[in-house]
Order: structure tokens, then sequence, then C-alpha cells
């Protein structure tokens, strides 16, 4: 059986939120950080790493105990998601030996269903091939998450730079699109007012300095 890693990219200030999204909470009180992690270990993926940055000491209070979630720091998170995912994909190389694959979410998406998770994950726990790269897409979008073989993390680290994430290397390797649209909750959330109907978020702490997103 093939394990398949998760890795939640949680590492930027949230400056159009007012603070770090890995500091954010629900309406139920539950963490973003938290419910995406229980995500994605529910779902069968492990180990699940938490790439974190901006307030990481509060924010990895925040992590379910008994998880196991590993926290990957990211120093310089100000230089954007693609440091963060870099970070996450040097990482899973010395934590997750024997993972073909991992799966990558973002910490804004609260409202991401267990259903696209599985669609994407499709039958990679039992496929062996380690090229494997898909990615969710809503109304035509691409979006998260996202698989990525173990055979693409060298060289897609070496390409990320910036806040410009894996979407170029995606597209230049011809990552398959799994349409989730009818499923729902792909939207990432950037601002308090994004949060609509389903109430504002809350902050746990103040952010000690804010910069990219994430």
């Amino acid at each position: 059986m093939v394990t398949v890693a998760g890795l939640v990219l949680a590492a930027g200030g949230g400056r159009r939120m007012g603070g770090p999204k890995a500091l954010v909470r629900g309406d139920d009180g539950t963490a973003w950080l938290a419910r995406a992690t229980t995500l994605l270990a529910s779902s069968g993926c492990g180990p699940v790493l938490a790439a974190l940055g901006a307030e990481a000491e509060a924010a990895a209070r925040l992590l379910p105990e008994g998880d196991g979630v590993v926290v990957v720091p990211v120093p310089r998170w100000r230089d954007g998601m693609g440091e963060s995912l870099r970070r996450g994909l040097e990482a899973l190389a010395r934590v997750a030996p024997d993972a073909s694959a991992v799966l990558v979410t973002l910490v804004d998406l609260p409202d991401l269903r267990p259903e696209a998770v599985a669609r994407v994950l499709g039958s990679a726990h039992d496929d062996p091939d380690d090229g494997a790269l898909r990615q969710a897409a809503y109304g035509g979008r691409p979006g998260h998450p996202v698989l990525i073989g173990r055979r693409h993390w060298a060289p897609l680290a070496a390409q990320l730079s910036g806040d410009a994430g894996a979407r170029a290397y995606l597209r230049a390797h011809g990552a398959a699109v799994v349409d989730c649209t009818d499923i729902g909750g792909g939207d990432d959330i950037d601002t308090p007012a994004a949060r609509g109907g389903a109430g504002g978020a809350v902050v746990d702490a103040e952010p000690s300095g804010l910069g990219g997103e994430g």
C-alpha cells in the first residue's frame, strides 16, 4: 500500500485577513489549521506536515494533540507561498521516507470537503507510480488539494521562489485536472468579509509582523 503524506501551507502573515490565517478560528471555534490537518489525516494521509511561519509558536499550539502533525518552520515566510512549499517538500524528503506522494492544501480553505480530498487522491494509495500529478479544479479554476508524486519533489522545489507556487510546474508537466465543482468548498478566504454568511473569523493573537499571504 502506497503512503501519501499530507502538507498544509500555513506560514503567511495574512495581511488582508488582519493576522496569520493559521490563527483563525471558524464560528464553531475550530482553528482553520486544525481543521486542515485533521482533514488530511482522516483521509488517510500520513505523516501530515504543517508549514508555519508568522506567529509559528502560537499556531503550533492550535494543532490537535495526539495527531502527530510535524511542524515545518518557514523562517523566510515573508518570501511567499513558494518558500513555504519548498520548505515543506524538503522536509518531506526527511520525515516521510516511505511516502510516494504528498497531498497539499492551504490553511485558508475552511470549507474544503473530504469528498474533494478523496476525489483527488483517487486510487493513489494503491498506485505505485511516484510520478503522479493531480490538481483539483472548481469551475475551471485550478485549486486545492494537489497531489504531487515523490519524483517531482526535488525538481519542483528547485524551481520555487517568491509567492509563486506550483502552478507553472503542474501545467508544464501535464498535471491531471480533477473536477470538484459539484463538491464545492474550493474558495480561499483572504479577508474577514469573505466569510460572508458563514460569519466572521476570529484571530487568536496579534501578529508580530505581516507579510506574504498564506
